[in-house]
């Protein structure tokens, strides 16, 4: 364990010795990619504050519990279990909430049940989809980015229903 406590600082050493053998400037260099950041920041900031707070809102609502509720009996139809319907649900939006649903179907069904096995293959397979096209599209001059949103999500819910067929065969 001690070993993997010490790679980041080792990384940071060689690449600090690195730039001093070869006469570079290292905290010049640093203050020069920082200024690169801040602008970055600045113009990622709004996108990654809508998608925070519309994934609150739809927590906060109770359109997730609903929605939850209303596609559930779909989902089993296709093979995903009902008990992480949410999980489905919450995973394009936040990824943090998605870490919470998944430790409560972790806890509740324990570790090597049907249900965790497909929540846990379905949570690290995909990514949140929002979130990755708020910063990809804050970057770009291109906005429409309604059909990659629906290629992500309609990818996302593939990969759940394949996940979760392959769960049941292993």
């Amino acid at each position: 364990m001690k070993f993997f406590t010490l790679i980041i600082p080792v990384i940071f050493l060689f690449s600090f010795l690195f730039a001093a053998v070869r006469k570079v400037r290292v905290y010049d260099s640093f203050a020069e990619g920082v200024k690169g950041a801040i602008p970055l920041v600045m113009s990622v900031f709004p996108y990654i504050a809508t998608v925070m707070m519309l994934t609150q809102l739809f927590s906060v609502s109770g359109l997730e519990d609903k929605l939850t509720a209303l596609l559930a009996p779909l989902f089993e139809r296709l093979g995903i279990p009902k008990e992480i319907s949410s999980l489905v649900l919450v995973k394009p939006l936040s990824g943090n909430g998605s870490t919470a649903v998944l430790s409560d179907i972790l806890a509740r069904y324990g570790p090597d049940s049907y249900v965790s096995r497909c929540a846990c293959v379905a949570y690290g397979s995909s990514e949140t989809v929002f979130y990755i096209g708020a910063v990809y599209f804050s970057r770009t001059k291109q906005k429409k980015f309604t059909g990659a949103l629906v290629i992500s999500l309609l990818s996302y819910f593939a990969s759940v229903v394949l996940c979760c067929a392959l769960c049941k065969v292993l």
